[in-house]
């Protein structure tokens, strides 16, 4: 099973809005790795939610409800959404910054191409967001 990091800018989309509905079809991305990557994401698996912009933090958990379906707000079958539930939050955000600077992340797309949407993690790499949320 793959662990995915899903990006989101907290101010058109947070965390708690993933919270308060509980499952939300995870949308906006257009980017073709990305996208891939979100065809392949399965049930059960889980994600890591990520806000961009300002914030640059991993701030909590949720699971992929629904795999790969065209976006029911377009028409367009190439530009697809999955279904995403809501998890716990992590007890502590974990910036960016402490991703760069932790040698688990230096192979990560998350690291190396910065503008994807949606990345997958390693094992490792999971249990280190984990371990510096103080999880």
């Amino acid at each position: 099973m793959t662990i995915w990091l899903l990006k989101t800018e907290p101010g058109e989309f947070s965390f708690d809005d993933l919270v308060a509905r509980g499952v939300e079809p995870w949308d906006g991305v257009t980017n073709p790795t990305a996208l891939n990557n979100m065809r392949a994401a399965q049930p059960g698996e889980v994600c890591v939610i990520y806000h961009t912009g300002d914030e640059r933090q991993a701030v909590g958990l949720a699971t992929v409800e629904r795999t790969a379906y065209p976006d029911p707000k377009l028409n367009n079958d190439k530009v697809i959404v999955i279904d995403v539930r809501a998890g716990a939050r992590l007890p502590k955000p974990v910036t960016l910054a402490q991703i760069k600077a932790d040698p688990r992340f230096a192979d990560s797309p998350l690291v190396k191409m910065g503008r994807l949407s949606v990345v997958p993690l390693t094992d490792q790499q999971y249990a280190a967001i984990l371990e510096l949320s103080g999880m």
